[in-house]
């Protein structure tokens, strides 16, 4: 049942009373006088609005009423109405034999602010479901139960879209939540389908329909409709956007995988090239992959000869060779030429790469481990 409270009682007495030139009062189920133009009459009982509620119908008070009913002055009070129920009173002040059909009218008048006020609320009440919904399924593990099932359904969200996750991250010292707003209704119209939901005051997510030619999953359709996004953002965000797109996983649980990808993508795109706008899971896949294992044992001993090779390479002349000598696949003519060195330069330096690192350069697998090394070298420390 919807109950008439005090803001949208008040915005009808001064919405109408531009027009009509008497005061207005606008009571509650109750009889409470909660909107007046006579702010001395608020919170008191008007007896008149208690008959009209209880009698369901419009009560003149004319000055033979006016011994008889308390807290009450001459006028018409109507009965309001939403959905079948009453919710509450409007009344009238003046000659009731000079007020004509101003009642009706300003009963119709009160009816359609209170049905839009509650169409409004209705509206934000959806928008924050549908949000709490997006942020609970992108971090939510595992199948969904049926609870989510159920409540997806209620919401009209089709979990069977398939979706890949995309991050909008405003920098600066000052991010106002308006301006990422803005964002968010871009986003959501003209109407794409997208999901769309604030992880932060500085961050949305976006799961966005994977399948842009509606048949497969294709990242460079992805990379271009960014492109297009990028151009059509408010002139006051730009150089302070910065947008990640995650990887689409077909398979249950995708959507939260997808979410977990374009984190890490931001992450360390942010952290490897902090210079550049968008950033893609297929550009950054290898470092993303590796990110779980920077902060574990395995990723340590993974990397020490090549954390071994930095350590003693305070000029940075072994790593800048190590990676041309990678670059061109162990082809050490390109390498030097590549370098600007003599082979036997290279070949010397390649000798002292192996001697402190411990690595075999000429197995697949010790050239795998340098390599390895060196991607889990420049990720984001924890």
């Amino acid at each position: 049942m919807y109950f008439l409270d005090a803001a949208i009682a008040q915005q009808i007495v001064d919405r109408t009373m531009r027009i009509i030139q008497h005061n207005i009062n606008v009571m509650n189920s109750q009889g409470v006088i909660l909107g007046s133009g006579d702010k001395s009459r608020i919170n008191t009982v008007h007896e008149g609005a208690l008959l009209a509620i209880s009698q369901n119908r419009a009560v003149t008070i004319d000055q033979g009423s006016l011994q008889s009913l308390q807290g009450v002055k001459a006028g018409v009070n109507l009965p309001l109405h939403y959905h079948g129920q009453i919710i509450g009173v409007v009344g009238i002040t003046g000659d009731p034999a000079q007020l004509g059909h101003f009642g009706e009218l300003l009963k119709m008048t009160a009816e359609m602010m209170v049905e839009q006020a509650n169409s409004l609320e209705q509206k934000q009440w959806h928008r924050r479901q549908r949000e709490e919904f997006i942020l609970q399924l992108v971090r939510h593990e595992g199948p969904l139960p049926d609870s989510m099932q159920a409540w997806a359904q209620q919401l009209d969200i089709d979990l069977n879209q398939p979706r890949v996750a995309a991050l909008i991250e405003l920098n600066g010292d000052e991010v106002s939540s308006t301006t990422l707003k803005d964002i968010q209704q871009l986003l959501e119209y003209p109407q794409r389908d997208n999901l769309v939901a604030m992880t932060a005051m500085d961050q949305l997510v976006i799961l966005k329909p994977a399948f842009l030619d509606g048949k497969s999953w294709d990242p460079q359709l992805e990379d271009a409709r960014i492109e297009k996004l990028l151009a059509r953002l408010p002139a006051d965000t730009k150089g302070r956007v910065k947008i990640a797109l995650g990887h689409y996983f077909p398979e249950a649980g995708g959507v939260q995988r997808s979410y977990q990808t374009a984190c890490e993508t931001l992450k360390l795109g942010k952290h490897t090239a902090p210079e550049q706008t968008k950033y893609l899971y297929q550009d950054h896949a290898l470092s993303v992959l590796l990110s779980s294992l920077g902060h574990d044992w395995r990723g340590h001993e993974l990397a020490m000869p090549f954390i071994k090779l930095q350590q003693h390479d305070r000029r940075g002349v072994l790593v800048k060779t190590l990676r041309a000598y990678l670059q061109h696949f162990g082809d050490q003519q390109r390498c030097a030429d590549a370098l600007y060195v003599h082979r036997n330069t290279l070949r010397y330096r390649l000798e002292k790469i192996a001697e402190i690192s411990g690595i075999d350069l000429a197995s697949l697998d010790g050239l795998l481990q340098l390599y390895l090394g060196d991607v889990l070298s420049r990720l984001e420390p924890a």
